[in-house]
């Protein structure tokens, strides 16, 4: 006795435009309700609603974990809450493997395995194609080496590493000039100036998997910058003047990177 799907999504657009006069709706759904929308879209074209055409659904594939697919119908489902606890534990036990927390009081820690639990799960998904299925690996997702959350936190928790060391040693930040870039550091420079037109991208195609392939080629090339450039050792004020604001631009664009992913970056770890 009560109304079916569509008749629900009729009258939700219809509030959702009386209520905020929108030009485009974007529906977060998976791809087993593409043929839904698509008969949704027609009903409301039929019905001359000046919104119709803007109605968009962003069609999602299926996440499967190791254990199989996820089905609500035959009980087969997995609790957010829990997986997020496990991906908890799952961070605490291999922060704790790799000895990273030293100093760390115990709510500091708390908050580091919540933030890197999060950081893994949100990145191994979305740096996946939106329209690709997919299978989520708790343990591989929370690899602080390789394509993972954590190893783009970890670069930002060395830039930041970095940074309290100039201050420590009371280095200010100052003008440099004619200073010759080596090819990472003209690398690093060149995939900065990148972020706007990534985040364009990222937009007209709706993926978040750009910004994720995005920051994650950004942490690769800070890396090797960092490997193969000294910034406190046998360098000129200049040149290392250069250096430390190259880091610190480095760690502003990743944490906004991120933070379009809705990931929060430590800064130690």
């Amino acid at each position: 006795g009560t109304s079916v799907y569509m008749t629900q999504d009729m009258g939700t657009a219809d509030l959702k435009y009386q209520d905020f006069k929108l030009d485009k709706s974007i529906y977060v759904v998976g791809n087993e309700q593409d043929y839904h929308f698509q008969v949704l879209k027609h009903i409301l074209n039929k019905l001359d609603r000046p919104y119709a055409d803007g109605i968009y659904h962003m069609s999602y594939g299926m996440v499967d974990l190791p254990s199989g697919k996820m089905k609500s119908r035959e009980g087969t489902v997995v609790d957010a809450d829990d997986l997020i606890s496990d991906m908890i534990q799952t961070a605490k036990d291999r922060t704790d493997e790799l000895g990273k927390i030293d100093g760390f009081t115990k709510e500091e820690a708390e908050n580091l395995y919540h933030v890197l639990a999060l950081g893994a799960l949100k990145y191994f998904i979305l740096k996946v194609d939106p329209k690709k299925r997919m299978l989520f690996n708790p343990e591989e997702s929370i690899d602080f080496q390789g394509n993972t959350g954590p190893f783009i936190q970890y670069t930002y928790a060395r830039v930041q590493a970095l940074l309290r060391k100039a201050g420590e040693m009371e280095i200010k930040l100052g003008a440099f000039d004619n200073i010759d870039l080596s090819k990472s550091e003209e690398d690093l420079i060149i995939q900065l100036n990148n972020l706007p037109s990534k985040i364009e991208e990222a937009g007209n195609l709706y993926s978040p998997s750009v910004i994720s392939q995005y920051v994650y080629d950004l942490a690769k090339l800070f890396n090797r910058f960092y490997q193969e450039s000294p910034i406190f050792k046998d360098v000129e004020p200049e040149l290392m003047n250069f250096r430390i604001s190259l880091a610190k631009v480095t760690g502003d664009v990743i944490a906004k990177s991120m933070n379009l992913l809705g990931i929060e970056v430590p800064s130690r770890m």
